[in-house]
Protein backbone atom coordinates (compact mmCIF):
# COMPACT_ATOMS: atom_id res chain seq x y z
CA UNK A 1 0.00 0.00 0.00
CA UNK A 2 1.11 3.56 -0.65
CA UNK A 3 -0.48 6.91 0.15
CA UNK A 4 -2.17 8.83 -2.67
CA UNK A 5 -1.12 12.39 -1.91
CA UNK A 6 -2.18 13.49 -5.39
CA UNK A 7 -5.84 13.19 -4.41
CA UNK A 8 -5.58 16.64 -2.81
CA UNK A 9 -4.01 18.18 -5.93
CA UNK A 10 -6.57 16.95 -8.46
CA UNK A 11 -8.08 20.36 -9.37
CA UNK A 12 -7.60 24.08 -8.82
CA UNK A 13 -10.58 24.14 -6.47
CA UNK A 14 -9.15 21.24 -4.47
CA UNK A 15 -5.74 22.88 -4.23
CA UNK A 16 -7.32 26.18 -3.17
CA UNK A 17 -9.34 24.44 -0.47
CA UNK A 18 -6.41 22.69 1.21
CA UNK A 19 -3.70 25.36 0.93
CA UNK A 20 -2.41 26.71 4.23
CA UNK A 21 -0.32 29.73 3.14
CA UNK A 22 -2.02 32.94 2.05
CA UNK A 23 -0.88 36.23 0.55
CA UNK A 24 -2.59 39.46 1.56
CA UNK A 25 -1.70 42.93 0.31
CA UNK A 26 -1.44 44.00 3.95
CA UNK A 27 1.55 41.66 4.36
CA UNK A 28 3.73 43.92 2.22
CA UNK A 29 5.83 47.01 2.90
CA UNK A 30 6.83 49.15 -0.08
CA UNK A 31 10.17 51.01 0.08
CA UNK A 32 10.35 54.60 -1.17
CA UNK A 33 13.46 56.64 -1.98
CA UNK A 34 12.82 60.31 -1.24
CA UNK A 35 15.01 63.01 -2.82
CA UNK A 36 15.50 66.38 -1.17
CA UNK A 37 15.62 68.04 -4.60
CA UNK A 38 12.51 69.27 -6.43
CA UNK A 39 10.84 68.10 -9.62
CA UNK A 40 12.42 64.66 -9.57
CA UNK A 41 11.00 61.29 -10.49
CA UNK A 42 14.00 59.42 -11.80
CA UNK A 43 13.99 55.70 -12.51
CA UNK A 44 16.79 53.79 -10.82
CA UNK A 45 18.73 52.22 -13.69
CA UNK A 46 19.61 49.03 -11.82
CA UNK A 47 16.07 48.67 -10.38
CA UNK A 48 13.55 48.94 -13.24
CA UNK A 49 10.20 50.28 -12.05
CA UNK A 50 11.68 51.91 -8.93
CA UNK A 51 12.23 55.65 -8.63
CA UNK A 52 13.93 58.37 -6.65
CA UNK A 53 11.14 60.85 -6.02
CA UNK A 54 11.13 64.36 -4.60
CA UNK A 55 8.40 65.42 -2.19
CA UNK A 56 6.68 67.65 -4.73
CA UNK A 57 6.30 64.61 -7.03
CA UNK A 58 5.27 62.14 -4.35
CA UNK A 59 1.49 62.63 -4.19
CA UNK A 60 0.61 60.60 -7.35
CA UNK A 61 2.86 57.78 -6.15
CA UNK A 62 1.13 57.70 -2.78
CA UNK A 63 -2.29 57.75 -4.44
CA UNK A 64 -1.33 54.71 -6.52
CA UNK A 65 0.02 52.87 -3.49
CA UNK A 66 -3.14 53.59 -1.50
CA UNK A 67 -5.46 52.62 -4.36
CA UNK A 68 -3.65 49.28 -4.67
CA UNK A 69 -4.36 48.57 -1.01
CA UNK A 70 -0.78 48.86 0.23
CA UNK A 71 -0.88 50.37 3.70
CA UNK A 72 2.80 50.34 4.77
CA UNK A 73 5.83 52.16 3.36
CA UNK A 74 9.51 52.22 4.34
CA UNK A 75 11.29 55.54 3.76
CA UNK A 76 14.89 56.13 2.71
CA UNK A 77 16.18 59.68 2.29
CA UNK A 78 18.66 61.15 -0.18
CA UNK A 79 19.76 64.52 1.26
CA UNK A 80 21.17 67.47 -0.63
CA UNK A 81 24.25 67.64 1.57
CA UNK A 82 26.37 65.09 3.41
CA UNK A 83 29.08 65.46 6.02
CA UNK A 84 31.24 63.16 8.19
CA UNK A 85 28.72 63.28 11.06
CA UNK A 86 25.60 62.70 8.95
CA UNK A 87 23.89 65.75 10.44
CA UNK A 88 21.00 65.76 7.98
CA UNK A 89 19.89 62.38 9.31
CA UNK A 90 18.75 63.95 12.59
CA UNK A 91 17.69 67.32 11.20
CA UNK A 92 14.08 67.73 12.36
CA UNK A 93 13.33 69.27 8.97
CA UNK A 94 15.37 66.77 6.95
CA UNK A 95 14.17 64.89 3.90
CA UNK A 96 12.74 61.86 5.70
CA UNK A 97 11.16 63.94 8.46
CA UNK A 98 9.40 66.13 5.91
CA UNK A 99 8.33 63.07 3.94
CA UNK A 100 6.75 61.56 7.06
CA UNK A 101 4.75 64.75 7.68
CA UNK A 102 3.70 64.92 4.03
CA UNK A 103 2.49 61.31 3.92
CA UNK A 104 0.69 61.54 7.26
CA UNK A 105 -1.10 64.70 6.17
CA UNK A 106 -2.41 63.06 2.98
CA UNK A 107 -2.88 59.52 4.29
CA UNK A 108 -3.13 59.49 8.09
CA UNK A 109 -3.81 55.73 8.10
CA UNK A 110 -0.70 54.88 6.09
CA UNK A 111 1.80 53.04 8.29
CA UNK A 112 5.07 54.94 7.87
CA UNK A 113 8.28 53.11 8.77
CA UNK A 114 11.57 55.00 8.67
CA UNK A 115 15.00 53.54 8.09
CA UNK A 116 17.32 54.68 10.90
CA UNK A 117 20.91 54.71 9.70
CA UNK A 118 23.65 57.15 8.75
CA UNK A 119 25.06 55.71 5.53
CA UNK A 120 22.87 57.84 3.22
CA UNK A 121 23.88 60.98 5.14
CA UNK A 122 27.60 60.59 5.82
CA UNK A 123 30.14 61.78 3.28
CA UNK A 124 32.12 58.56 3.82
CA UNK A 125 29.09 56.29 3.36
CA UNK A 126 29.56 54.25 6.52
CA UNK A 127 26.78 53.63 9.03
CA UNK A 128 28.32 55.47 11.95
CA UNK A 129 30.89 57.91 13.28
CA UNK A 130 34.48 57.31 12.19
CA UNK A 131 37.83 57.45 13.91
CA UNK A 132 40.30 57.03 11.08
CA UNK A 133 39.08 53.98 9.15
CA UNK A 134 37.15 52.55 12.11
CA UNK A 135 33.41 52.88 12.78
CA UNK A 136 32.95 53.76 16.46
CA UNK A 137 30.18 51.70 17.98
CA UNK A 138 29.33 53.46 21.25
CA UNK A 139 29.75 57.00 19.96
CA UNK A 140 27.39 56.18 17.06
CA UNK A 141 24.57 55.13 19.41
CA UNK A 142 23.95 58.71 20.48
CA UNK A 143 23.41 59.86 16.90
CA UNK A 144 21.24 56.89 15.96
CA UNK A 145 19.03 57.68 18.95
CA UNK A 146 18.76 61.30 17.80
CA UNK A 147 17.62 60.08 14.37
CA UNK A 148 14.99 57.77 15.86
CA UNK A 149 13.59 60.51 18.09
CA UNK A 150 13.56 63.00 15.20
CA UNK A 151 11.59 60.54 13.05
CA UNK A 152 9.13 59.86 15.87
CA UNK A 153 8.60 63.59 16.39
CA UNK A 154 7.77 63.91 12.67
CA UNK A 155 5.10 61.24 13.04
CA UNK A 156 6.78 57.96 12.08
CA UNK A 157 4.74 54.96 13.18
CA UNK A 158 7.75 52.62 13.40
CA UNK A 159 11.50 53.23 13.42
CA UNK A 160 13.72 50.61 11.79
CA UNK A 161 17.42 50.75 12.67
CA UNK A 162 19.59 49.13 9.99
CA UNK A 163 23.07 50.17 11.15
CA UNK A 164 24.08 46.98 13.03
CA UNK A 165 25.82 48.76 15.91
CA UNK A 166 25.79 46.77 19.15
CA UNK A 167 23.42 48.18 21.75
CA UNK A 168 21.50 50.48 19.42
CA UNK A 169 18.09 49.06 20.30
CA UNK A 170 18.57 49.74 24.00
CA UNK A 171 19.86 53.25 23.28
CA UNK A 172 16.93 54.05 20.98
CA UNK A 173 14.35 52.57 23.31
CA UNK A 174 15.62 54.72 26.18
CA UNK A 175 15.75 57.83 24.00
CA UNK A 176 12.27 57.29 22.59
CA UNK A 177 10.80 56.59 26.02
CA UNK A 178 12.50 59.65 27.54
CA UNK A 179 10.89 61.82 24.85
CA UNK A 180 7.44 60.36 25.47
CA UNK A 181 7.37 57.95 22.51
CA UNK A 182 6.80 54.86 24.62
CA UNK A 183 4.36 53.44 22.07
CA UNK A 184 6.62 53.81 19.02
CA UNK A 185 7.71 50.28 17.99
CA UNK A 186 11.21 49.39 16.89
CA UNK A 187 11.46 47.14 13.85
CA UNK A 188 15.07 46.06 14.10
CA UNK A 189 17.26 44.88 11.26
CA UNK A 190 18.42 42.25 13.74
CA UNK A 191 19.90 39.82 11.25
CA UNK A 192 21.54 41.83 8.48
CA UNK A 193 24.34 40.20 6.55
CA UNK A 194 27.27 41.77 4.73
CA UNK A 195 25.81 40.75 1.39
CA UNK A 196 26.44 41.15 -2.33
CA UNK A 197 22.66 41.43 -2.79
CA UNK A 198 22.65 45.15 -1.84
CA UNK A 199 24.37 46.53 -4.94
CA UNK A 200 21.38 48.17 -6.70
CA UNK A 201 20.18 49.69 -3.41
CA UNK A 202 23.45 51.56 -3.05
CA UNK A 203 22.82 53.09 -6.47
CA UNK A 204 19.32 54.03 -5.36
CA UNK A 205 20.27 55.60 -2.04
CA UNK A 206 23.78 56.91 -2.81
CA UNK A 207 24.97 54.92 0.18
CA UNK A 208 28.02 52.98 -1.00
CA UNK A 209 30.99 53.34 1.40
CA UNK A 210 33.78 55.50 0.02
CA UNK A 211 36.38 53.05 1.31
CA UNK A 212 36.49 49.53 2.71
CA UNK A 213 33.33 47.55 3.39
CA UNK A 214 30.85 46.92 6.21
CA UNK A 215 31.99 43.48 7.27
CA UNK A 216 33.08 44.61 10.74
CA UNK A 217 29.50 45.50 11.67
CA UNK A 218 27.21 43.67 9.24
CA UNK A 219 27.07 39.92 9.80
CA UNK A 220 29.15 37.11 8.31
CA UNK A 221 26.93 34.75 6.31
CA UNK A 222 29.27 31.87 7.10
CA UNK A 223 28.19 31.98 10.75
CA UNK A 224 24.91 30.27 11.71
CA UNK A 225 24.68 30.84 15.47
CA UNK A 226 25.31 34.57 15.34
CA UNK A 227 21.80 35.22 13.99
CA UNK A 228 20.18 33.89 17.16
CA UNK A 229 22.54 35.89 19.39
CA UNK A 230 21.81 39.12 17.51
CA UNK A 231 18.05 38.55 17.56
CA UNK A 232 18.01 37.66 21.23
CA UNK A 233 20.03 40.75 22.15
CA UNK A 234 17.66 43.00 20.22
CA UNK A 235 14.60 41.49 21.86
CA UNK A 236 16.14 41.84 25.32
CA UNK A 237 16.91 45.50 24.53
CA UNK A 238 13.35 46.28 23.43
CA UNK A 239 12.85 45.40 19.74
CA UNK A 240 9.25 44.66 18.77
CA UNK A 241 9.77 43.19 15.28
CA UNK A 242 12.82 41.40 13.84
CA UNK A 243 14.01 41.79 10.24
CA UNK A 244 16.11 39.28 8.31
CA UNK A 245 18.00 40.86 5.40
CA UNK A 246 18.49 39.64 2.67
CA UNK A 247 15.52 37.30 2.41
CA UNK A 248 15.86 34.58 -0.22
CA UNK A 249 19.30 33.22 0.61
CA UNK A 250 18.45 33.31 4.33
CA UNK A 251 15.08 31.56 4.59
CA UNK A 252 16.72 29.05 6.94
CA UNK A 253 17.41 31.96 9.30
CA UNK A 254 13.84 33.25 8.98
CA UNK A 255 12.60 29.79 9.93
CA UNK A 256 14.92 29.56 12.94
CA UNK A 257 13.78 32.93 14.27
CA UNK A 258 10.14 32.09 13.61
CA UNK A 259 10.40 28.87 15.59
CA UNK A 260 12.33 30.40 18.47
CA UNK A 261 10.80 33.84 19.07
CA UNK A 262 7.16 34.74 19.51
CA UNK A 263 7.37 38.10 17.72
CA UNK A 264 6.62 39.18 14.14
CA UNK A 265 9.39 38.32 11.67
CA UNK A 266 9.95 40.55 8.63
CA UNK A 267 11.86 39.49 5.53
CA UNK A 268 13.55 42.15 3.39
CA UNK A 269 13.43 41.00 -0.23
CA UNK A 270 16.35 43.20 -1.23
CA UNK A 271 17.35 45.12 -4.33
CA UNK A 272 19.43 42.51 -6.20
CA UNK A 273 16.79 39.87 -5.51
CA UNK A 274 14.36 42.23 -7.25
CA UNK A 275 16.69 43.33 -10.05
CA UNK A 276 17.67 39.80 -11.05
CA UNK A 277 14.02 38.91 -11.58
CA UNK A 278 13.37 42.08 -13.57
CA UNK A 279 16.44 41.54 -15.77
CA UNK A 280 15.59 37.91 -16.52
CA UNK A 281 11.95 38.81 -17.21
CA UNK A 282 13.00 41.53 -19.65
CA UNK A 283 15.04 38.91 -21.51
CA UNK A 284 12.03 36.63 -21.63
CA UNK A 285 13.87 33.95 -19.70
CA UNK A 286 11.36 33.62 -16.84
CA UNK A 287 7.69 34.09 -16.02
CA UNK A 288 8.00 37.18 -13.80
CA UNK A 289 4.67 36.85 -12.03
CA UNK A 290 5.18 33.13 -11.42
CA UNK A 291 8.66 33.67 -9.98
CA UNK A 292 7.63 36.59 -7.76
CA UNK A 293 4.56 34.84 -6.37
CA UNK A 294 6.56 31.68 -5.67
CA UNK A 295 9.15 33.77 -3.78
CA UNK A 296 6.49 35.44 -1.66
CA UNK A 297 4.85 32.14 -0.73
CA UNK A 298 8.29 30.76 0.15
CA UNK A 299 8.98 33.66 2.51
CA UNK A 300 5.58 33.25 4.15
CA UNK A 301 6.18 29.50 4.44
CA UNK A 302 9.52 30.15 6.12
CA UNK A 303 7.76 32.22 8.78
CA UNK A 304 7.80 35.84 7.62
CA UNK A 305 4.54 37.61 8.43
CA UNK A 306 5.84 40.91 6.98
CA UNK A 307 7.60 41.18 3.62
CA UNK A 308 9.47 44.33 2.59
CA UNK A 309 9.69 44.16 -1.19
CA UNK A 310 10.03 46.32 -4.30
CA UNK A 311 7.59 43.90 -5.96
CA UNK A 312 4.78 45.10 -3.65
CA UNK A 313 2.90 47.18 -6.24
CA UNK A 314 3.02 44.38 -8.81
CA UNK A 315 1.79 41.85 -6.26
CA UNK A 316 -0.98 44.20 -5.15
CA UNK A 317 -2.17 44.54 -8.76
CA UNK A 318 -2.16 40.78 -9.27
CA UNK A 319 -4.11 40.25 -6.06
CA UNK A 320 -6.58 42.98 -6.97
CA UNK A 321 -7.15 41.46 -10.41
CA UNK A 322 -7.45 37.92 -9.01
CA UNK A 323 -4.40 36.84 -11.01
CA UNK A 324 -2.79 34.95 -8.13
CA UNK A 325 -3.97 31.47 -7.16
Amino acid sequence: MFKRHRRLRSSQSMRDMVKDIYLDVRDFVYPLFIEEEKGIKKEITSMPGQYRISLDMLEPELAEIWELGIRSVLLFGIPLSKDPMGKEAYNDFGVVQEAVRFIKKLYPEMLVITDVCMCEYTSHGHCGILSGPHVLNDETLYYLSKIAVSHAKAGADIVAPSDMMDGRILAMRKALDNEGFINTPIMSYSVKYASSFYGPFRDAADSAPSFGDRKTYQMDFRNTKEALREAESDLEEGADILIVKPALAYMDVIKRLYRRYDVPIAAYNVSAEYSMVKAAAEKGWIDEKGIVVEKMYALKRAGASIIITYHAKDIARWLKNNEID
